[in-house]
């Protein structure tokens, strides 16, 4: 797994829209990577929707969040216009994880990501790493605000 004081590993991925995101191109600022497992679930879309509704603690770092599944960008896209998500929900369907691979939080017995954060520096640095024990059990919101502290 990706671990503290790691550089992460670049990617694009396509987001909900089509669009390509570069995470290198978003150096110069934070970044809080958001892997989850399945889009249309509950315990995701809680933990989704908790950013959405208070991104306060992301604001006032400046940092950028990008929400990543396995899911295919299509159902990605229905889910974020019906949720009203407004950051980057990206899709690492093919090849199938490879993004969550690469950060070492493929669940290959589902075919999904685990539930992890990895929060970045401005120049692409992993400050902090945070996951729930198993899939069922959402991210605590301190555990966002306390990482996003350290690169503020």
């Amino acid at each position: 797994m990706v671990a503290v004081g790691d550089v992460a590993p670049d990617f694009t991925l396509k987001d909900q829209n089509g669009n390509d995101v570069t995470l290198s191109e978003l150096r110069g600022k934070p970044v809080v990577i958001v892997f989850y497992p399945f889009t249309f679930t509950g315990v995701c879309q809680g933990e989704l929707c908790e950013i959405r509704d208070d991104p306060s603690a992301f604001e006032r770092g400046g940092a950028q969040v990008l929400a990543i599944s396995c899911d295919s960008r299509h159902s990605q896209r229905i889910w974020a216009e019906e949720q009203g998500f407004t950051f980057p929900v990206l899709s690492d369907f093919w090849p199938h994880g490879e993004v969550a691979k690469a950060y070492g939080v493929f669940n290959d017995a589902l075919g999904c990501a685990n539930r992890a954060t990895f929060v970045l520096d401005k120049d692409g640095v992993v400050s902090s790493t945070f996951a729930s024990p198993d899939l069922g059990t959402p991210r605590a919101k301190a555990e966002y605000e306390e990482a996003l502290a350290k690169v503020s």
